[in-house]
């Protein structure tokens, strides 16, 4: 019975002994709630080397731990989202970082600790003591495995907040990105319209226009009378849409199905008609024909608008006789210009103008007159023909130009400028001119019509070269032509020093064709041996001319030789400005360019900066502002300095 109760008394100790030394290293090993925490919390920092322990029992024999070496940080190495992190997290996380270092290797310091003195225990003690350390490295493996467990939960669930927050992200970037591509997508449309032309549509029923007609054209069509017969009504529709429209604005709504209607008929002939050789050899008569009216159409156009700038509008026609009729009707004291006495007065502005032109010599001296800083120092001497005598002077007795004088004065009364002392003079009288101008069949008459213009016939253009004669007490003077509209004060002109130059000119290199060799025939060796033939050329319209030095080096003589050895117009063509070039070789200043603008007469691309700040804008070409084939942008400079309310203007129905 002791016995037996002895032996119920150790399989009592056997059985709790291990329950007690269980209970007392399971509260030490152990964490708490408050370091797990921390644990889980330390393992959202740190890259960090999985141990994963392994104890295998077979025969009841423990077996050595197995240590797994550290996964590569490529896969568990996460970047950190950008989050929004209140201060009293922030405060917390600083707490937490810094007792980390020391808590993580703590643990793992305790953790692995206690499994090798377990396993080292295990083989020295007795059986029972092996079972109990067994238990405990059971106990504490299952407690590694919760801490390991629950930091992969806490790391999944970490990767998951941080892919949410990459794919919200994403998601916003990509939202931004398509918002972007929107505009871009709107802008691109916009910037697409805005560069196509505005008469595409236009030119592509004009091109399908062309391609029926080839179509038409060829043998291989007209054995298909159904195709034939659709295609002319195709090409009835389509002319019908086009119309006289030039832009596509102007196009009706139905054109767009005229053109679809078109683009199937076109694409039925490709499929009839296969043989290209054809089609080109087609399209090249077409190309030549074409080529052979536009040279017929051109030289059309160029002799219809020489013959437009020649010849003087109704209006214009009217106003000289109407002014004329009106002159001769006042009594003698009421014919004479006031302030005669300032005509030879060399302390002032003298201007000179050379016109038959009554409306065009009025815009002269209006635009001059308004922009003029004293209007009282300025004199113009007007010189006219003999059949615009009376009419320019009755303009100016009815409409004087406020303080300013003016003198209007015929070339007849010039007695002096006779054909004996002017080789020019002489030479327009001639018959072989005249057969020039008037004999076009001739063989020996030039093509260019620009050379034939009846105006070079006037001694009025040629007057230019004899100043000094027409004012001889005057020491400086400033020749304007009738087709020039002054914006600014010109007074600063007679303060410019020539140095010993004789013509003042704004100079005109930046065209290629005002050089020397498109004036003169460099073939001559007269005309090569003295000349450049890329030397730089200057606009008559608004010169300032130093007589005194005109008269020392005898200019006037210099261009009679030159008229006399041109009188089979073999060293230039007629006109003013060679000879012009000519006798004032190296005697010419060049002035600022704002001085003189050119070009309001036939270019429509004079830069508008330019004509605002010019001192004169000069309207020469054939495109004159009186006329009706003048630029319209440029029309009014001239007109607004045109009172069409005047009296003589009403009755002759000139309207701007």
């Amino acid at each position: 019975m002791k016995t037996r109760n002895l032996v119920v008394g150790m399989l009592c100790a056997t059985v709790l002994a291990p329950i007690l030394i269980f209970t007392s290293t399971f509260k030490d090993s152990y964490p708490s709630s408050s370091e797990s925490g921390e644990f889980l919390e330390d393992l959202t920092a740190f890259t960090f080397s999985r141990v994963v322990i392994s104890l295998q029992t077979v025969g009841g024999d423990a077996r050595h731990l197995n240590l797994l070496p550290q996964e590569s940080s490529t896969t568990l190495s996460l970047k950190q989202p950008i989050l929004v992190i209140s201060d009293k997290i922030a405060q917390h996380s600083a707490h937490s970082q810094s007792q980390s270092q020391g808590s993580w290797e703590h643990k793992s310091a305790r953790v692995l600790s206690a499994t090798t003195n377990g396993l080292d225990q295990s083989k020295t003690d007795n059986p029972i003591r092996q079972v109990t350390d067994l238990t405990k490295t059971q106990i504490n493996k299952h407690a590694d495995q919760e801490q390991i467990k629950a930091s992969d939960n806490h790391i999944s669930a970490h990767h998951s907040q941080i892919l949410d927050t990459k794919h919200q992200q994403e998601s916003s970037l990509t939202y931004g990105v398509l918002e972007k591509k929107e505009p871009t997508k709107i802008n691109n449309e916009k910037q697409t319209e805005q560069t196509t032309p505005p008469d595409f549509r236009v030119r592509q029923l004009k091109d399908q226009l062309i391609k029926a007609k080839v179509y038409l054209s060829l043998p291989a069509m007209r054995n298909n009378a159904n195709f034939v017969r659709e295609l002319r009504l195709r090409i009835k529709e389509v002319q019908r849409a086009l119309g006289d429209a030039t832009k596509d604005s102007d196009l009706p709504r139905i054109a767009n199905d005229r053109l679809k209607a078109m683009e199937q008929s076109l694409a039925k002939g490709k499929q009839i008609q296969d043989d290209c050789a054809a089609v080109v050899k087609k399209l090249r008569a077409m190309l030549h024909s074409t080529e052979e009216q536009l040279r017929v159409h051109k030289k059309q156009t160029l002799f219809l608008t020489q013959l437009t700038a020649k010849t003087l509008p109704k209006g214009l026609h009217c106003l000289p006789l109407r002014l004329t009729t009106e002159y001769y009707t006042l009594n003698s004291s009421q014919r004479h210009f006031p302030n005669q006495e300032k005509l030879e007065d060399p302390r002032l502005f003298h201007y000179a103008l050379f016109s038959d032109n009554v409306l065009a010599a009025a815009v002269v001296v209006n635009s001059t007159v308004t922009h003029a800083k004293h209007p009282s120092n300025h004199v113009f001497h007007i010189v006219t023909d003999r059949l615009n005598y009376a009419a320019m002077r009755m303009w100016f007795l009815a409409n004087p130009p406020g303080r300013a004088t003016v003198q209007v004065q015929n070339i007849e009364e010039f007695t002096w400028l006779n054909s004996s002392y002017s080789p020019v003079l002489k030479q327009l009288n001639s018959q072989s001119m005249i057969d020039y101008y008037f004999r076009a069949h001739r063989a020996n008459s030039d093509s260019n019509l620009k050379f034939r213009n009846p105006k070079y016939l006037s001694i009025l253009n040629h007057l230019r070269f004899y100043l000094p004669e027409v004012f001889p007490r005057l020491n400086k003077v400033l020749f304007l032509d009738d087709d020039v509209v002054v914006q600014k004060d010109l007074s600063g002109l007679w303060s410019i020093d020539l140095k010993g130059k004789v013509n003042g000119a704004v100079e005109t290199c930046g065209e290629t064709f005002h050089r020397f060799d498109r004036y003169l025939n460099f073939s001559n060796p007269l005309i090569s041996k003295n000349f450049d033939p890329r030397a730089c050329g200057w606009a008559y319209g608004m010169n300032i001319f130093d007589l005194d030095e005109w008269r020392r080096q005898n200019i006037t003589d210099v261009y009679h030789t030159w008229q006399k050895m041109n009188h089979d117009r073999q060293l230039w063509k007629l006109g003013t400005l060679p000879p012009g070039l000519i006798t004032f070789w190296k005697r010419t200043y060049p002035l600022d360019r704002f001085w003189h603008v050119l070009g309001l007469g036939y270019n429509p691309s004079v830069n508008q900066r330019d004509i605002e700040r010019a001192a004169v804008i000069h309207y020469n070409g054939n495109m004159k502002p009186w006329l009706e084939i003048n630029i319209p942008k440029y029309r009014n400079y001239w007109t607004k300095h045109v009172d069409y309310d005047q009296l003589y203007l009403r009755e002759c129905n000139i309207n701007p």
